[in-house]
C-alpha cells in the first residue's frame, strides 16, 4: 500500500501568484452563474455580463486573461464584441459559444480571431478544462502542470492521457471527465447530486443511476491495475483515495 497522501492539486493562478481573471457572457443569467461558480471553483476571479456592452465595459475594467463569450447576445452581439476587441488590439483568449447547429457562427468566429468554441447545451467540467488549456497556452502562470496525481493514478488534463503505475488506461470521454471530477477532490465524499451537476450538468437526461453506472466502469479500468482506490460510502457517495 502507498503510505503516501494524495497530492493537492494546485490552482492555476498568475505568475504572481494574483488569480486568473475570467469574464462570462451569456443573457442566460442561470447557465452565467453556473459557469461563474465553476471558476470561482478553481479559485479564479469571475464576473459575468448579459449583454454586449456590458461585455465590453466588464472587459475594460477587469482586464481579464479568458473570455466566455455567447455569440447570441441582445443589442450588440458576441461577434461584434470579439471585431471591437481585435480591433482596439485586445487579444485576451475568446472561447465561444454556439448554438448546436450554427456552423457558420463557429467558422466566422474563429475567423475573427475566436480562440476556440463550444457548442450548447455544454458540459461543465468541458468548459473548465478547455478554458485552463488556453489560460497555460496565453498567459504566464504560477502552474505548468497539467497532471492530477492519487497516490499511483495520474490523469493528464492536456494530453487527456491516464495511467496507474505506469500503465496506461484508456478511457471514454465522459469516463475521463468523472475521474478528473473525483481526483480533482481526493479523499473528499462527493454525492451524486454533486457529481451530475459537475460532469453532466444539465445533459444527463434525469436519470441519476447513471453516476453509479460510471463508477463502476472506472473501477473495472483503474481498479483493476491494484488494490481499489474508488469507494462508495453508503448513503453518501463516492470518493477516491490512494490504495
Amino acid at each position: 500500500m502507498d503510505p503516501r497522501p494524495a497530492a493537492p492539486r494546485r490552482p492555476l493562478v498568475r505568475a504572481d501568484g494574483q488569480p486568473i481573471r475570467a469574464v462570462v457572457v451569456d443573457d442566460e443569467a442561470n447557465l452565467a452563474e453556473l459557469l461563474r461558480m465553476a471558476l470561482a471553483n478553481e479559485g479564479w476571479l469571475a464576473r459575468t455580463a448579459a449583454n454586449g456592452q456590458d461585455a465590453l465595459n466588464a472587459i475594460r475594467e477587469l482586464q481579464p486573461d479568458v473570455v466566455v463569450l455567447d455569440i447570441m447576445l441582445p443589442g450588440i452581439d458576441g461577434m461584434e464584441v470579439l471585431r471591437r476587441l481585435r480591433a482596439a488590439g485586445n487579444e485576451v483568449p475568446v472561447l465561444l459559444l454556439t448554438a448546436k447547429d450554427a456552423v457558420t457562427d463557429r467558422i466566422a468566429g474563429i475567423e475573427e480571431g475566436g480562440d476556440d468554441y463550444v457548442t450548447k447545451p455544454f458540459n461543465l467540467e468541458e468548459v473548465v478544462a478547455r478554458l485552463r488549456r488556453m489560460v497555460r497556452r496565453h498567459v504566464a502562470t504560477g502552474d505548468d502542470d497539467p497532471r492530477l496525481v492519487v497516490g499511483d493514478l495520474v490523469l493528464d488534463e492536456e494530453t487527456y492521457e491516464v495511467s496507474r503505475g505506469g500503465t496506461p488506461i484508456a478511457l471514454t470521454a465522459k469516463e475521463f471527465e468523472l475521474l478528473r471530477y473525483l481526483m480533482r477532490n481526493p479523499r473528499r465524499v462527493l454525492s451524486k447530486a454533486q457529481i451530475l451537476d459537475a460532469v453532466w450538468s444539465y445533459d444527463f437526461g434525469g436519470r441519476a443511476s447513471i453516476v453509479e453506472i460510471y463508477v463502476s466502469y472506472l473501477r473495472k479500468k483503474v481498479d483493476a491495475l491494484g488494490e481499489p482506490m474508488l469507494h462508495t460510502v453508503r448513503g453518501v457517495g463516492y470518493t477516491i483515495k490512494p490504495a
